[in-house]
């Protein structure tokens, strides 16, 4: 069956965060992520996002089945650290949709999901049209990590085929508990951005 992918803002976006929880908890489960997720957290997660002005969700199905889910909102209506990291390099927040999550199951990976899902993240904050930058970030996590598959890759070429580069310095911490830890704790997460 084809794959379709679709934009929704508004009230439709609402009815899939239930899948964009349950993918988010299957998706960084893995590698470089490594979130030990809840349905908990999530759901007061997604309750704010939900309700920020000027949000999208972008959904790709195979039949009635959602299998990825890309999303992105302005900055600040997304953690207070990631716009506070942006004021601190002197950048407004204010001019950034901010691009949150995308996460997409292993078959379906290689097939022009992603490219799709930053094509139609990047066209909805031309078309709100008070952005000059869009971002994204990424953890960073040691080369020596103890759980890095072997032969993993980062998705840097990816991210710069679609204009992306790391913002020197621009670096926010953000904690959650890692499949591995009994507790919480705090990771780098590097900017990614490229102007509108």
């Amino acid at each position: 069956m084809a794959i379709t992918v679709e934009a929704l803002t508004g009230r439709e976006l609402t009815e899939v965060l239930p899948d964009l929880a349950r993918l988010r908890i299957k998706v960084f489960r893995d590698w470089p992520y490594l979130y030990d997720g809840s349905l908990g957290y999530e759901q007061g997660y997604l309750a704010r996002f939900a309700t920020a002005l000027d949000t999208i969700v972008v959904i790709a199905r195979d039949g009635d089945e959602i299998v990825g889910i890309s999303t992105a909102s302005p900055m600040t209506g997304h953690a207070d650290e990631f716009a506070q990291a942006f004021r601190a390099h002197g950048l407004d927040p204010l001019k950034v949709y901010y691009f949150g999550e995308s996460v997409l199951l292993p078959a379906y990976r290689g097939q022009g999901i992603g490219h799709s899902f930053f094509g139609h993240r990047e066209a909805r904050a031309r078309f709100l049209g008070r952005f000059t930058h869009a971002a994204f970030c990424a953890v960073v996590r040691p080369a020596d990590h103890p759980l890095r598959p072997v032969g993993s890759r980062p998705l840097d070429a990816f991210w710069r085929r679609r204009g992306y580069e790391p913002a020197d310095g621009l670096i926010a911490d953000f904690s959650w508990k890692d499949v591995d830890q009994p507790v919480q704790s705090s990771k780098p997460m590097q900017f990614w951005m490229r102007a509108l």
